[in-house]
């Protein structure tokens, strides 16, 4: 009996496949009925039940899993030799339940409509719609710089524990929920994540555990990136699954914290992506804005470039190869470019609002 019911749950996973494959093709059925409807709840299920533990559950179950897999393969080695059929059987079935679970658990956001239209915003922007943005993003960093600092050749440090910007982070949320009602952020569930040490060599400073949707960030990263990147996975948390959207909707929430570090964060994270974007369509451009950035500004970018580079190994392009087609499977097509891709929110949404 049991045998028939793994079958069946392997099987399940053709049915599913194509199910999603269908949702893919509704964004606004997805938006409504699971981005509106069922996930904001089941989110703060799982958020009530598990926010309040001072440690990641998530990391200790992932833990668990790899030990309980590991184990299982040894274990059930000759078995794949004696009754491969059986064994290929129970692989699929496991994940089967996985990939149900992860699906309804959050991935179905992926699906939901692209967040320029809810936000009435256009896809695209030209050079000059970004050089216009991105100066106003110099003035106002510069100025956020000056406010806190006082000169012009020092990096900001945050004196904050990385402990206490966690507590602090849901304040912009709830700040932006004036605005943006669907941004509502309660209750809080982010933690350091417990594989902070493989997690930066792998080049990630977080990422959402989609089965138990605890944010997790990397503990090692420079206290400056806390703020914009600990807002960025409780973005992930709210509903947005695309890397830009949350970079966005991070963004954001940073600067429209009470606290003027985040407001810090926010707007040079802003600034940064925008520079970039520049430098890549006209490095002569680059170099005229770039001299406009305080130097302390560039001091915290040098900062968190160092910081990666001291943890550069020949597996990160690997991983991020595999993170980019996972990304790539789960309708962002440009994979890691994705990130990037902020730029046009960021642009069109900024060219109309005050920085």
């Amino acid at each position: 009996m049991l045998k028939h019911v793994k079958l069946v749950v392997a099987l399940s996973i053709i049915p599913q496949y194509l199910l999603i494959k269908w949702l893919a093709d509704y964004p606004d059925f997805v938006e409504r009925y699971y981005s509106n409807g069922f996930y904001p709840v089941m989110s703060k299920i799982f958020r009530y039940t598990l926010g309040w533990m001072p440690f990641s559950f998530g990391d200790l179950v992932y833990a668990l899993a790899i030990i309980y897999i590991f184990r299982w393969l040894y274990v059930n080695r000759k078995r794949l030799i004696k009754d491969p059929k059986h064994w290929v059987i129970d692989v699929i079935c496991a994940v089967s339940i996985i990939y149900f679970a992860f699906h309804l658990f959050w991935a179905l956001n992926y699906y939901r409509l692209p967040l320029h239209k809810n936000l009435n915003l256009k896809a695209d922007y030209n050079t000059e719609q970004l050089i216009k943005v991105t100066k106003k993003l110099i003035e106002k960093s510069n100025a956020v710089y000056y406010e806190i600092a006082h000169n012009d050749t020092l990096k900001i440090d945050i004196p904050y524990s990385k402990s206490d910007i966690l507590e602090m982070a849901p304040v912009g949320y709830k700040n932006l929920k004036n605005s943006f009602p669907e941004l509502e952020y309660q209750p809080a569930s982010v933690k350091k994540s417990l594989f902070s040490y493989p997690l930066t060599y792998m080049g990630f400073s977080g990422y959402l555990n989609p089965l138990t949707n605890e944010a997790q960030v990397d503990a090692m990263i420079p206290i400056y990136m806390f703020p914009t990147t600990t807002s960025h996975e409780m973005a992930h948390q709210v509903g947005y699954a695309a890397e830009n959207e949350a970079n966005f909707i991070g963004c954001l929430a940073a600067i429209n914290h009470d606290d003027i570090y985040f407001k810090y964060s926010g707007y040079t994270f802003a600034l940064r992506f925008c520079l970039n974007e520049i430098a890549r369509r006209d490095e002569v451009l680059f170099e005229e804005l770039y001299k406009t950035v305080n130097k302390g500004i560039l001091y915290n970018y040098k900062e968190a470039r160092d910081f990666w580079d001291a943890y550069d190994n020949p597996l990160e392009p690997i991983l991020k190869l595999t993170y980019s087609s996972y990304l790539k499977a789960n309708k962002q097509a440009k994979g890691m470019e994705s990130y990037s891709y902020v730029v046009a929110l960021l642009v069109n949404y900024f060219e109309k609002q005050p920085i």
